[in-house]
Order: structure tokens, then sequence, then C-alpha cells
């Protein structure tokens, strides 16, 4: 039941196969089903928390009282405060795959889809964040395809990565004073310096809490791609890789509760949108939000860090939410 011991030995496991079989074994009574997710317990109430980290993890290593290493916070530390709960009726401990990257929610969407809870909070983020809202998100592979050729010898002819540099730098003006958010990344193109390219892609994603802003940025950025093609005589595909809902659902006795859970350990809630697990219940209309569990910075990247000790208050927070939910 001690979080940082858990922290510290799931940190370095690589792998939801291998952090899933470190729950089973430290989880009396866990099942584990096809893809992988992991759960324990029978009731109404769902609390997830996400196997998968963005980058692969390493050995973490200390700095005075910090932990730093990749993924030791998102959601390692999530998992180890679940882990580290008692049993209690009516609630039920899941631990999911496919909640980073392109995992797309799978395993949340499977979990909140066979066990039909009445309520989900997802064990995920910092203390003392409260996700209310869903932050959505529309995930695309774009390419653009060209002839190819000589470089020198068919210069002029169509090149796919100026087509793909140019729309990708008329992307931020598209939601520059909106609450949303463009990202590129992945890009490809080009295999000797000497040869114009035959092909060029990137990873988009358009994050918004708004469902209908959602859509409409995407729908820009789709017709930016267009006519970047147009003007550069090339073709483009479109490959659509995920999307996450966005919306709310979190009913006004889930806040209270949360206010409860940070007053436990002197603090009020950060409430602000978030793309968690909780998401795979508000797309089915599900009463859901996220608890933020520990304290920490550098999330998604490799020097992330956390405060060990700060696992401590967030299991305290997360038992008296719960409390305040009627549990226990």
């Amino acid at each position: 039941m001690d979080p940082v011991r858990h922290l510290l030995e799931l940190a370095p496991l690589a792998g939801e196969a291998e952090r899933g079989g470190y729950v089973v074994r430290h989880l009396p009574g866990a099942r584990r089903e096809g893809l992988g997710n992991v759960w324990e317990g029978e009731g109404g109430i769902l609390l997830l928390a996400h196997l998968d980290t963005v980058l692969p993890p390493a050995s973490p290593r200390w700095v005075g009282e910090r932990l730093y290493g990749p993924g030791v916070g998102d959601n390692s530390a999530g998992v180890a405060v679940l882990l580290s709960l008692p049993s209690l009726p009516g609630v039920v401990r899941g631990f999911t795959v496919g909640g980073e990257g392109l995992g797309n929610l799978k395993g949340a969407r499977a979990l909140v889809a066979a066990l039909r809870p009445e309520v989900v909070v997802a064990v995920d983020g910092y203390l003392p964040g409260v996700v209310d809202r869903a932050l959505g998100s529309v995930r695309l592979r774009v390419r653009f395809f060209g002839p190819g050729g000589h470089a020198w010898g068919d210069r002029g002819s169509p090149n796919p990565v100026f087509a793909l540099a140019e729309a990708l730098a008329g992307l931020p003006p598209l939601v520059a004073g909106l609450e949303a958010s463009l990202n590129a990344s992945g890009l490809k193109g080009g295999e000797a310096v000497n040869a114009i390219p035959e092909e060029a892609e990137a990873l988009l994603e358009v994050r918004s809490p708004d469902p209908l802003l959602l859509q409409s940025v995407a729908q820009k950025v789709q017709a930016l791609m267009a006519e970047a093609a147009r003007r550069h005589r090339v073709e483009l595909s479109w490959e659509e890789l995920g999307q996450r809902p966005a919306g709310a659902t979190a009913t006004s006795g889930l806040l209270r509760a949360a206010e409860e859970a940070l007053a436990a350990i002197g603090e009020r809630p950060l409430f602000q949108p978030g793309s968690t697990d909780a998401s795979a219940a508000i797309e089915q209309g599900i009463p859901a939000l996220a608890l933020g569990v520990y304290r920490g910075g550098g999330a998604h990247t490799r020097e992330e860090w956390v405060l060990p000790q700060s696992l401590w208050e967030g299991r305290t927070a997360l038992l008296a939410f719960l409390k305040a939910l009627g549990v226990g």
C-alpha cells in the first residue's frame, strides 16, 4: 500500500505487457483481458489509470527530492497511487492500455463498454488539477506525392517536401487566439540529397475542448493542405488515425467531491480541460472527471520529474474523494 515503492519499481518497466504484469502480481483478484487491460473489484465507480507512457521508460534518477525519468509521472505515478489503494466495496480499479499516442483510448473505451460503470474517475495528472472537461482531438496522417526525379536534371518538377513545408508553416495562424492547438510531428520525406522526393508526410493533431471548434479547425487544416498541394502540383492523401471526444459530464456531486478531496490536503481544485481516460466515459454520457494525484513537471519529455512523497498526498486526496461519494 506504499505508492512510492510501487513508483520506484514500476517506473523502469517498459511496455504495457510488463507493466500490466506488475499490476497483476500486486493486485489480488485482478483480471486481465485480451487487450491487456487489468482490473479488480466490482461496483459502479470505475477508477482508471493508463499503463502506457509517451516515451520509453528508463531507470529514474534522484536529484535532491525529485525523481527524474521519462514516464515517471505520466502515468507511472497515477498507476502507483491507484495500485496502493485498498480494495473498496463498490469500486473497480482499472489499469488501461492505449492511453497515449495513437492508442486512441482503446483500453479505457473497452473497459467502460464492458463494465458499464455509473461513474468514471481517471487517476492522472498533477495536484491540485481536476479535469472536468474532455479535451477533444483529431489525429491525422497527411501525405503529399510527386513524380520524384533528379535534383538537377528534373529541376522544377513538383517537390512534395516543399508543399508539406509550406502547408505546415500556415498552420499556427489557424488557432491564434482560439481555445485550440495544432501540432505537427513525425515528418518524413526523401532519401537522398540529390533526389527530388516522391513523398512527404507528417502527423497532425488538432485539440480543443469545444467540439464545434475542434471540427472547424480540422476542416480548415484539410483545406489549407489541399491548397498547398494544388499550388505545388502534387497529390494529397489523408488518413484519420483517431479521435477523442470533447465535452463534459461532470455532475455537481463529482465537482463537490473533488473540492472535498483537495481540501483534505489543504488545496483547492484547479479545474481545467484535459485528455484522459475519463474521455471514454464522457463520450458515453457517463459522469466522469480526472483527478491529479502527484506533483511534478516535464510531462512527455525525457526530463519528466515527480516529487515521490507527493504520491501520499494524492492517495489521501483520492480516498477523500471516494469518501465524499459515499464509499467506505
